[in-house]
């Protein structure tokens, strides 16, 4: 695969048993659904990942997965700056629950949250905290203009500024112990894929 490959849905559906799939978003992201098989190294842990990257690179195709094909398309570009091909899933896991394809979630009572939900309560709730409280003191209706500032800015330049913030919560951190995990699998000369149907 050449570093600007991207799959759709239905391509990568196809060729699942013979990608190495790695989920960029963060672990509260990966758990409400991921591909099956698929590894997650969030993002903003890329770089530590590059050793055992490079290592399943040499043995097959690289399929990076965010959830809408943004995060997932700058990790090719990082990836490919060191000389690692990959291919982004256009679209994302948005696109690719859409088409009907099967997604993993991990068993138990409470799922976190994907990450565009999370900012959307936060930004709801910033803003309505503004507007009640700006009814006693005006200048608290700042923080809600502040928002809508940034809800601009984020649209304007597809980036998150509350997404990055958010990140950083304990239940959207990966533990060591499930990172090193991780980069182990991605290591070793054999990985688990899914048998095709």
């Amino acid at each position: 695969m050449s570093p600007t490959t991207a799959l759709t849905a239905d391509q990568a559906a196809a060729r699942l048993h013979e990608l190495t799939v790695i989920d960029v978003r963060t672990p509260g992201e990966y758990a409400s659904g991921h591909l099956p098989g698929a590894h997650n190294i969030p993002l903003d842990h890329l770089d530590a990942a590059l050793p055992a990257l490079r290592t399943a690179a040499d043995r097959g195709d690289l399929l990076l997965v965010c959830a809408s094909g943004t995060r997932s398309a700058q990790a090719c570009r990082r990836l490919a700056d060191q000389g690692i091909a990959a291919a982004t899933l256009t679209g994302g896991t948005t696109a690719w629950t859409r088409l009907g394809h099967d997604t993993d979630r991990p068993a138990g009572p409470r799922t976190p949250w994907a990450m565009d939900r999370q900012v959307r309560l936060a930004a709801g709730s910033l803003v309505l905290t503004g507007l009640i409280a700006g009814q006693r003191w005006t200048a608290a209706r700042r923080l809600s203009a502040g928002v809508a500032g940034g809800l601009v800015f984020s649209a304007l330049t597809n980036t998150c500024g509350m997404a990055k913030i958010l990140a950083k919560l304990p239940h959207n951190r990966p533990t060591p112990t499930d990172l090193d995990a991780t980069l182990a699998a991605l290591s070793r000369s054999s990985i688990s894929r899914p048998i095709p149907e």
